[in-house]
């Protein structure tokens, strides 16, 4: 169990905004050394000016953790600088949305890419000399409520995070197999004004250009509104998220109101009715976002 987090090190990917940033500033807070990294470097590079400027002892790197050879490059540079890692935040992420037969190849390559093969590259490049040290550890991969619900005009999205989570729940019961000393979590926040209904600043000059469709303006319009009211913040995430490693606590869900709903989908399985609306508990919910 890791819970002294003084001294040691943590990687931050996505770490230019949102939660990754707040992981970072708070990693910093409790003495940690950082290893972050963005695709973005204007963000990136405002963040580890930042808490530079605040004394914190860190390496900054511009990655693209859809690609497996950057990540593998970002791990030998945070042992060459800092030594073995302790603290492991696979957080990059972007969204996409519309109709699921609307989605052009690719955006599903964008999404996966960096929703989810950055989280397994994560795991591959760090993960094993994670356990090889022998002392606590922690890994914390960043999905989604959209891994435990099925949201409409989500499908990239959900599917992304879909994996996430079992990918998770997998290396929980891989860890355990193999008595590791590290943990891990699957952080699975609802709406948080994080900047990702704003993810298409980065999205690859080689991704395509084709017009939107009108699903797909519609659900960015949706998620914009939905993110930009959340009333958590990402400092509330970060703090949430840092206590779950303390308690080593697999499912670090920001919303418990969500929790309804997601219970109403394990149940439709567990009787193997249709699935149910999933916004059946947050009537709310499906108004704003309609």
């Amino acid at each position: 169990m890791l819970n002294d987090f003084s001294d040691k090190v943590a990687v931050v990917t996505g770490a230019g905004s949102g939660f990754g940033r707040e992981f970072a500033r708070l990693g910093h807070q409790l003495g940690m050394r950082l290893v972050l990294a963005d695709i973005q470097q204007d963000a990136l590079d405002a963040t580890a000016a930042e808490l530079r400027g605040a004394g914190a002892t860190l390496i900054a790197e511009r990655v693209d953790v859809s690609v497996g050879s950057e990540v593998e490059c970002l791990a030998r540079r945070a042992r060459s600088a800092f030594g073995e890692v302790d603290l492991l935040f696979n957080n990059a992420g972007v969204g996409a949305g519309g109709l699921i037969w609307e989605t052009s190849e690719s955006d599903w390559q964008w999404v996966l890419g960096v929703n989810l093969w950055g989280v397994i590259h994560g795991i591959r490049a760090f993960v094993p000399s994670m356990i090889a040290k022998g002392s606590a550890g922690h890994v914390v991969n960043t999905a989604s409520v959209a891994g435990l619900l099925s949201a409409p005009l989500m499908g990239v999205y959900n599917v992304s995070k879909h994996a996430v989570v079992t990918l998770t729940e997998t290396l929980h019961h891989d860890l355990k197999l193999a008595k590791a000393a590290i943990g891990c979590s699957v952080l699975c926040p609802a709406f948080v004004p994080t900047g990702i209904h704003e993810s298409e600043r980065n999205r690859p000059a080689d991704a395509g250009d084709a017009k939107p469709t009108a699903s797909q303006l519609a659900a960015r319009e949706s998620i914009r509104k939905a993110v930009t009211s959340g009333r958590l913040t990402p400092q509330d995430v970060a703090r949430m998220t840092f206590d779950a490693i303390r308690d080593d606590r697999f499912y670090i869900v920001t919303h418990p109101k969500i929790l309804g709903s997601i219970g109403l989908r394990h149940q439709d399985i567990a009787e193997m009715r249709n699935p149910s609306d999933p916004y059946s508990y947050k009537p709310e919910v499906a108004k704003q976002l309609g």
